[in-house]
């Protein structure tokens, strides 16, 4: 019912800074939580930031807190994330997702239903 397309990733060096967008099809996902999810290489995915729009509220993960920004433009149903200082420890795939958020933010994967394709990130060190 909902497709997300990630885009924006592409090869940055340390310290530098990228914005990833995520258009969101088909439902009008003003009342879902929206967030991103990066998985390195080898790694388990792991939750980055998400936001609702209910209470304005955002969480990041302690890695990424201060560095990142979540946003969201519900008019265009896009979401984004702002990468300033990046490191190379945030070399991953990054993935859009959404889901209902019916009490809050998850910050769990088994928390979302829909989810992008993802887009690479990468950053030299």
């Amino acid at each position: 019912q909902v497709q997300l397309v990630e885009s924006g990733g592409g090869l940055v060096q340390a310290g530098g800074s990228l914005r990833l967008s995520c258009a969101a099809s088909g439902r009008t996902f003003s009342t879902y939580a929206m967030g991103w999810f990066r998985q390195a290489s080898g790694k388990e995915r792991e939750f980055v930031a998400a936001t609702k729009l209910s209470g304005g509220i955002t969480l990041y993960a302690d890695s990424v807190k201060g560095r990142f920004t979540i946003s969201r433009d519900n008019v265009k149903n896009t979401l984004y994330l702002q990468m300033n200082s990046l490191k190379s420890e945030d070399t991953a795939i990054y993935y859009c997702t959404a889901g209902r958020g019916l009490y809050g933010i998850p910050n769990t994967a088994q928390g979302y239903t829909y989810w992008g394709q993802g887009t690479q990130v990468t950053v030299s060190s």
